[in-house]
């Protein structure tokens, strides 16, 4: 999690020391026995803290600067119910799934429910993300998660999982939430973020670290939603 502006272009402000007002937990949802997986997904345009002490209006799915991490394992089938409580259209795109996207992938109107139904096929972690044009703005302003299938036989214990979702951060000098701003989509198309973060937030890990004894093992589900770098994670 870092700066990340150009030569030409200084990094948003916020205050490094600031108490975030929340933290995204990267804890792996626990497996299930389920096979039938059913999800209520709200998309909303709120403000959020995308680094201590710098606010932006995000566009999310549940109201989080990242969207809620799914689980299932291979062959499973997933039913996400969308519904769209924003102000403007929005969408859903999983890529576990292999799905015609005329239908399941469509842009709705605030107001607006669709579900979209999937098999999960492919074991791996699998972004998920709006589809909604311009894609990359309603990526970069939080529109994005992971879904993690496992084997049918399953992966092998360890003692924590964690979640990391990496993506960019464009935005402003708000200090607040009511000064807080939507996403500049020339911005993103420039890729001239000014951060970037794991799980929607700057720097939040600095305040809650990933925590593990000597001798335990440790899994990372790491997701890279961009929309345009790659991950060094390591």
């Amino acid at each position: 999690e870092s700066p990340a502006g150009g030569h030409d272009h200084q990094p948003a402000a916020g205050d490094p020391d600031a108490a975030l007002s929340h933290i995204v937990s990267p804890i792996a949802p626990p497996r299930t026995e389920e096979t039938i997986h059913r999800h209520e997904f709200v998309a909303t345009e709120e403000p959020l803290e995308v680094a201590p002490g710098l606010w932006q209006n995000r566009w999310t799915f549940n109201g989080q600067s990242v969207g809620p991490t799914l689980r299932g394992k291979v062959g499973d089938i997933f039913e996400i119910t969308l519904t769209n409580d924003g102000t403007m259209g929005h969408s859903i795109d999983f890529h576990a799934g292999d799905v015609a996207p005329d239908e399941p992938m469509r842009t709705i109107a605030p107001g607006e429910t669709l579900i979209y139904r999937f098999e999960a096929n492919r074991a791996g972690v699998w972004l998920y993300h709006c589809a909604t044009m311009p894609m990359s703005a309603h990526i970069a302003a939080g529109m994005h998660g992971a879904v993690i299938i496992e084997p049918e036989d399953g992966w092998p214990e360890v003692d924590h999982e964690y979640v990391v979702v990496q993506s960019e951060v464009f935005t402003d000098d708000a200090a607040t939430a009511e000064e807080a701003t939507d996403i500049d989509p020339t911005r993103v198309m420039a890729e001239r973020p000014d951060r970037v973060v794991f799980n929607g937030v700057a720097n939040q890990y600095d305040q809650a670290p990933f925590e593990a004894k000597v001798g335990e093992t440790v899994r990372f589900y790491v997701v890279v939603a961009g929309p345009s770098r790659a991950t060094a994670f390591h």
